[in-house]
């Protein structure tokens, strides 16, 4: 009785999350977060080594975890890195999406979220590509909560600025124009996008949809 009620009280409780890239960094940031606050939690990724590491390290915490490999793309089937990039940041969610709305509709009040990054705003030189997958993803956010208000399903998207992750201090970081007005007082750390996600996906967010919401220190000019 008394473990019913601690359950009651998370946030998240009877939801079940699926969510993808979730190995490292703000993925596995925010599948940690989303399963701390009573979510069942579906990680995903590329590499079978890296799902069983990640679904073994959530465990031990006492988290409700599950794990599957989902590869989006498969270099025998792209010719250009391009596309690749594309296929991954655009076309992949859309896809996945689309086979997980049925069971979203049965399950009523579910949640969409998004990332994009800060670089769909200020371009990061050299990575044209990814400025443009991700400058794609703010449209997709708008249009599929537009398409996807009447099944009750909502739609946001997160825009991360630069996060102590090995891709954030990483080649981003070197070519971004960081300034000290940018990055008002600190870098980002994984955990600042999850409590954010959490959030949008849970009932206290019930009525926000539609929304492309930074997590970067700083709001640019739009």
């Amino acid at each position: 009785m008394f473990q019913k009620r601690a359950d009651e009280k998370c946030t998240l409780a009877n939801k079940v999350a699926v969510v993808t890239g979730s190995t490292k960094g703000i993925g596995f940031a925010i599948a940690r977060r989303l399963a701390q606050d009573g979510a069942h939690v579906v990680i995903s990724s590329r590499k079978q080594q890296n799902v069983d590491h990640a679904v073994a390290t959530l465990k031990e915490e006492g988290l409700s975890v599950t794990g599957t490999v989902c590869h989006v793309g498969k270099a025998e089937d792209r010719q250009h890195l391009v596309t690749a990039i594309l296929n991954v940041n655009v076309k992949s969610p859309a896809l996945l999406l689309s086979q997980l709305l049925p069971h979203m509709e049965k399950r009523g009040g579910s949640s969409v979220v998004l990332v994009s990054s800060l670089a769909s705003y200020i371009p990061v030189v050299k990575l044209g590509a990814y400025n443009t997958s991700k400058t794609a993803l703010l449209g997709l956010c708008r249009s599929l909560a537009v398409e996807l208000a009447p099944k009750g399903i909502r739609v946001n998207c997160i825009l991360p600025g630069i996060t102590r992750t090995d891709f954030g201090l990483g080649e981003k970081s070197s070519v971004f124009p960081v300034t000290s007005s940018l990055l008002s007082f600190r870098l980002g750390e994984p955990e600042d996008c999850a409590g954010l996600v959490s959030f949008l996906c849970s009932s206290d967010a019930s009525f926000i949809t539609g929304e492309n919401i930074f997590v970067a220190g700083f709001t640019p000019r739009v």
